[in-house]
């Protein structure tokens, strides 16, 4: 069974999608952009602020049922100028532990809002 997966109080999203979809023991988190959820504001216009706002999105939807990120398998990042990537790494080292999630980063023309990055995740769950 497909359930929907939402931040209480939080603005939603920026067009007609889930923030994540649990099926089965997975959840899909879709494209997230460095805003805040309770405002919908950027909170940075940099890249570091950015991912590290995202990544705090990627835990409150994990926390909404009782996962954090080393439930995290597979991550794919979008960035807008792929000279980012070591800024990105840096900042990832922070967030994840062994053994990492599987990831792909893709430079892109463009992100929605003019972001710097979008981060979309799959998360299992199981017992740590």
């Amino acid at each position: 069974m497909k359930q929907s997966i939402s931040i209480n109080n939080g603005v939603g999203t920026i067009g007609p999608y889930s923030q994540a979809i649990k099926i089965n023991d997975f959840i899909f988190i879709s494209g997230q952009l460095g805003l805040d959820f309770f405002k919908g504001k950027f909170v940075s216009n940099s890249i570091m602020g950015q991912t590290e706002q995202i990544l705090k999105n990627v835990i409150l939807i994990l926390n909404e049922v009782n996962l954090t990120l080393k439930n995290i398998v597979k991550v794919t990042v979008f960035l807008s100028d792929i000279s980012n990537y070591l800024i990105l790494n840096e900042i990832w080292g922070r967030y994840f532990t062994p053994p990492y999630p599987a990831r792909t980063v893709v430079a892109v023309k463009a992100l929605p809002k003019n972001a710097l990055i979008e981060i979309e995740a799959i998360a299992h769950v199981f017992s740590i």
